[in-house]
């Protein structure tokens, strides 16, 4: 069994040890179609995520995205797929390891989106995501690019016995513009099934895929909340309609605190939540219609075979959870 296990295709996961990036790196396992590593910052390496995977299988190599291209190349050995699903903050800092993907031979680099789809100049995150994918594309590296809509988790109004702070509460509470735009939405946890199924697909290769298990219109995911959390009536009173001026100004100011003060990840997160709901909810990108305009293949498409979820499913264990606002308790 080891031998077979040794010809399997190693994939490199960047930024393991965060929620995507977990997702991704069990998952992976979990196919039995790869070997796995995971490229770890070396003051995390006794972390509990870390003993985690390696606990699971996963291989972990010391280092970070920043060493020198040397080291990176090292990294690299043996590597046959790279993912990154490295945090925010640091996405601009993939090129060094895209440029040593690109002279070691790797097969596939799937670089951080999974996002939302959308055009230039909304988002400043998602421009930043898009120069990434331009890069790779320029130094002629194999790829595919992997969104997947919005997270459940972030679709569902939060239950009063969160312990969640009263700010992140208050946020779930909000609808946009009409409150009537469809969007698509994955649960989180399901994201690192489907990178499995599509990094090991031929159709993929050099292609955008955009990932998504239900479409849904705003104020229906809040009705179905609202009803789900056994808190229907106080929660409904809760609901605030923001408008698209209210969200522009929003936005505004968060950037201009970023301006101000580039390492303030507080603003950053306001900033990037406020360009998303204008991208999502206002101008109506989040949608299969629109993501395949752009060129995304279609994940359902690509695998009919793949269970049937929906946001119902969904929001019945949401509420089901002891704590169910975990996503916001880092807030």
């Amino acid at each position: 069994m080891a031998s077979d296990k040794s010809t399997l295709p190693l994939v490199l996961v960047v930024g393991a040890t965060g929620h995507t990036g977990g997702s991704i790196a069990h998952a992976l396992l979990d196919s039995h179609n790869f070997r796995v590593a995971a490229l770890i910052r070396p003051a995390s390496e006794t972390k509990p995520a870390t003993q985690a995977l390696r606990a699971a299988g996963v291989e972990i190599r010391l280092g970070d995205i920043t060493d020198d291209l040397a080291k990176l190349k090292a990294h690299l050995a043996g590597v046959a797929i790279v993912v990154s699903a490295v945090v925010a903050w640091t996405v601009t800092e993939q090129k060094d390891l895209i440029r040593a993907a690109k002279e070691v031979g790797v097969q596939r680099f799937v670089p951080c989106d999974f996002g939302t789809p959308g055009k230039r100049g909304v988002r400043a995150l998602h421009d930043l995501k898009l120069d990434i994918r331009e890069f790779i594309q320029e130094l002629g590296v194999p790829h595919t690019f992997i969104d997947v809509g919005w997270w459940m988790q972030l679709a569902v109004p939060l239950p009063s016995r969160s312990a969640a702070l009263d700010v992140a509460k208050a946020m779930t509470y909000e609808l946009h513009g009409t409150g009537k735009q469809s969007y698509l939405l994955t649960n989180r946890e399901h994201i690192g099934t489907f990178v499995a199924r599509i990094i090991a697909d031929p159709r993929t290769l050099n292609k955008a895929v955009i990932v998504w298990e239900d479409e849904v219109r705003e104020e229906d995911a809040h009705a179905l909340g609202e009803r789900l959390s056994g808190e229907e009536a106080a929660l409904k009173a809760k609901r605030r309609l923001l408008s698209k001026e209210q969200i522009e100004a929003q936005a505004a100011e968060a950037t201009a605190l970023v301006e101000k003060n580039p390492t303030n990840p507080l603003a950053h997160a306001t900033q990037s939540w406020n360009e998303y709901m204008i991208s999502i909810h206002i101008l109506g990108e989040n949608t299969l219609a629109y993501a395949k305009s752009l060129g995304y293949l279609d994940a359902r498409e690509l695998y009919p075979d793949a269970p049937k979820y929906t946001f119902e499913d969904f929001a019945k264990e949401y509420y089901a959870l002891e704590e169910p606002g975990r996503e916001y308790l880092g807030l």
